[in-house]
């Protein structure tokens, strides 16, 4: 197989990625054949997969001008993939152009394709890091030049955490990170979830063992507990299609399964 022009050395091109899958769920052109074959099986499994991942981009952008509104312009997105439409400072800067975003990933491939897409892109950043090292992620020069973490946060952790193992301590890892920012901050969360659907799901799971980063699904009751500390933002913890939406076609996706939530720090 040759190498894309785009893909930076080292790369595995045989090992499917999450966040390859994930780009070709939003129709975007950065994977391989490898993902392209994983995500097809995915779909023919669970024909709505595709609607779902965009339904979770769509409360991405809900949840982030909700954030603004409240006068909030700093983000960092964790777990931010390969730059698509839509992204964090799409949906903030055109209201808010002084508006500071970070995007932080562990995927090499979504890291480059971030750093030449955002090169002249003013005030955003990209750093190569993991959330479960909130100390060396937060220490960041790129983030610090940015970021000011006296003054409240926004915290993007969009479909991310399930692709950390119980055996890492998520909710550990969750808790260091906002240790490390302001009252005033929030907490903006997705998770996929079995509840309602747990053989679809489960095969679905078992699909990203095939991936560096397994997939966890976990309950209603125990993704709240990523919030734990937090003020919950009307409406709380809700199937992901249900927070704030714009219309009834928000809510057209009747399989979805995952949660997601906005938490405030005071």
């Amino acid at each position: 197989m040759s190498r894309p022009s785009w893909a930076p050395p080292g790369i595995d091109l045989t090992r499917p990625s999450a966040a390859r899958v994930y780009d070709y769920y939003l129709g975007g052109s950065h994977n391989f054949s490898v993902d392209r074959r994983m995500a097809e099986e995915a779909i023919r499994m669970w024909p709505e997969l595709p609607s779902m991942m965009q339904a979770n981009r769509a409360f991405l952008r809900r949840a982030v001008g909700y954030v603004a509104n409240q006068g909030v312009d700093q983000f960092v997105d964790i777990g931010s993939g390969i730059p698509t439409a839509g992204n964090v400072h799409e949906v903030v800067q055109p209201g808010r152009p002084t508006a500071r975003v970070v995007y932080v990933d562990n995927d090499p491939v979504a890291v480059a394709h971030s750093r030449a897409i955002l090169a002249d892109t003013p005030l955003t950043a990209v750093v190569e890091a993991d959330l479960r090292d909130a100390p060396s992620l937060f220490d960041s020069p790129a983030l610090r030049e940015l970021v000011d973490l006296e003054r409240p946060v926004a915290l993007l952790l969009v479909a991310v955490l399930h692709f950390v193992a119980e055996a890492d301590d998520p909710y550990a890892a969750v808790r260091r990170c906002l240790d490390q920012l302001s009252p005033g901050s929030y907490l903006v969360l997705s998770h996929a979830s079995a509840d309602g659907q747990p053989v679809l799901a489960g095969s679905h799971q078992k699909l990203y063992e095939r991936t560096p980063t397994p997939m966890t699904m976990r309950t209603e009751a125990q993704i709240s507990g990523f919030f734990a500390g937090l003020e919950m933002v009307e409406p709380g913890l809700v199937p992901i299609p249900r927070w704030r939406p714009d219309s009834d076609d928000d809510m057209a996706t009747q399989r979805m399964v995952g949660y997601a939530g906005v938490g405030l720090k005071v």
